[in-house]
């Protein structure tokens, strides 16, 4: 890294994605050691989202932008340029006379990367969502075995053509 970084390009994503992939290359880093960093870095990138993440032509999302180049060594000014041109690809560019918001943008690390906890997180649904399932599923069950035992789905001059066993 004795280069200077790329910079982002602001034209169209599949510009800013071929200048993600140059990113990599110039950390010199394999896609573990991005997890890896940016798992020191408070963020969460797995080394599988990284990698589909540049194989595509795509704006990733933001909180993914700021993990992978938060990876990468950058930070600072250098990090919020990258946030800034994925936001004026993905939204067109900032007109002069708009007034700012009040939106906080995804935390970039300024400092030197200082290992974090890590949380957990845990993907569960609601215990009602969960219930409506099951008794959508139950209902769908009756109901169509309901209609097979009535014989709805036969054709009646199949049944009384169809001979029948003396065994019966």
């Amino acid at each position: 890294m004795t280069t200077a970084p790329p910079t982002p390009p602001d034209t169209d994503a599949a510009a800013f994605m071929a200048a993600l992939r140059r990113l990599k290359a110039w950390s010199g880093l394999s896609y573990r050691r991005l997890e890896r960093h940016a798992t020191e870095a408070g963020h969460c990138l797995p080394y599988s989202t990284a990698a589909t993440m540049l194989g595509r032509d795509r704006l990733p999302r933001e909180e993914l932008l700021a993990a992978f180049v938060t990876a990468c060594g950058i930070r600072g000014d250098e990090a919020q340029a990258w946030l800034n041109a994925r936001t004026d690809i993905a939204c067109g560019p900032v007109p002069i006379d708009a007034t700012p918001t009040n939106i906080a943008p995804p935390s970039i690390p300024t400092g030197p990367a200082t290992p974090t906890p890590t949380r957990t997180r845990t993907r569960t649904r609601p215990w009602h969502t969960r219930w409506t399932l099951v008794g959508a599923a139950a209902l769908l069950t009756l109901l169509l075995g309901g209609a097979t035992a009535s014989g709805a789905f036969t054709d009646e001059e199949e049944v009384l053509r169809t001979p029948v066993s003396a065994r019966l």
